[in-house]
C-alpha cells in the first residue's frame, strides 16, 4: 500500500499536518531532504517554498495542511468522480459545512466565518471531479445565512434554502452534524442573491462585543457595527477604524 511522505523543515507546517493526518488515520512517513524516498511512498507533501528541493515525480506543495492533504490523498488514490455534489451549510458566525457526493458524506466540518465557506467549496471542487454542484443553506440566522449565500453565489450552480427545524445535532460538532442533515434535505431555490440587513439587536450586540474586545475602552459606532454584521469588515478592523476617528 502506497503512503504519503512529508518532507519539510517548516516545523509548524509539519506539526499541523501530522496532527491532521493522525485525526484522519492517514498512513504517512516523515522524510529528510537528500535521503532516498522509499518505494512505499506514492506522493510527497511539502511547502510551496521547499517544492524545488523535492526530487520525486508526485509532489503536492502548499501552505495550508488541510488543502494539501486532500490533494495528496486524491493523487494517491485517484480523484473520485460524482454526478452531483451537494454542500450543506448550517449558518452562523461559525457555519457548519458538509459535502455530499452522490448521497455519500465526504466531509463535515466547522469553518471560522460565513465568508470562508466559499474557500472551502473551492477546495472541494479541486478535490473531486463532479457534474453539478448545489448548496443547501439552513433558513435560520437570516443575517449570516444571507452572508453565506452572497459569498457562494457564483461558486455553485444553484442555492436552496432549507427549513432546518428538526435537523439533528448529536455529535461533538453539532453545526457540522446539522449541515449534513441540511444537505440531505430539499429546499426552495433562491432566484437571486439576498441583501444582508442586520437587525438592530445584532448591531447592538456587536457594539457590546467591541467594548469587551477593547477592555471597556471603546464602543464602535452603529455604522461600523453594521459593517461588521454584514461581513464587510472584521471586529478588530472596526476597532482600529474607531481609534482613528477618535484621534482626529
Amino acid at each position: 500500500m502506497k503512503v504519503i511522505g512529508i518532507m519539510t523543515k517548516n516545523f509548524r507546517f509539519f506539526y499541523e499536518l501530522v496532527q491532521l493526518m493522525k485525526e484522519r488515520k492517514e498512513h504517512f512517513v516523515a522524510l529528510d531532504f537528500g535521503e532516498d524516498i522509499p518505494d512505499t511512498v506514492g506522493v510527497v507533501i511539502t511547502t510551496a517554498e521547499e517544492k524545488y528541493k523535492v526530487k520525486f515525480r508526485k509532489v503536492v506543495a502548499g501552505d495550508q495542511p488541510e488543502i494539501v492533504l486532500d490533494m495528496a490523498r486524491n493523487q494517491l488514490r485517484g480523484r473520485e468522480s460524482f454526478d452531483l455534489l451537494v454542500v450543506g451549510i448550517d449558518p452562523g458566525m461559525r457555519p457548519g459545512l458538509a459535502i455530499i457526493g452522490d448521497g455519500r458524506v465526504l466531509a463535515a466540518e466547522t469553518v471560522s466565518s460565513p465568508e470562508q465557506v466559499v474557500d472551502q467549496i473551492a477546495r472541494f471542487r479541486r478535490c473531486y471531479r463532479h457534474g453539478r454542484i448545489i448548496a443547501r443553506v439552513g433558513h435560520g440566522d437570516r443575517t449570516n445565512r444571507n452572508r453565506v449565500i452572497r459569498s457562494i453565489w457564483n461558486s455553485v450552480d444553484d442555492v436552496e434554502v432549507v427549513d432546518e427545524r428538526g435537523t439533528t445535532r448529536r455529535t461533538e460538532e453539532p453545526d457540522a452534524d446539522a449541515a449534513v442533515s441540511i444537505a440531505l434535505s430539499s429546499g426552495y431555490r433562491m432566484p437571486f442573491p439576498p441583501e444582508v440587513q442586520p437587525t438592530p439587536g445584532e448591531v447592538k450586540d456587536i457594539q457590546r462585543l467591541s467594548r469587551i474586545e477593547s477592555g471597556g475602552k471603546v464602543t464602535i459606532t452603529h455604522e461600523l457595527a453594521e459593517a461588521v454584521a454584514k461581513g464587510e469588515i472584521t471586529l478588530p478592523q472596526a476597532l482600529t477604524e474607531q481609534g482613528r476617528k477618535s484621534s482626529r
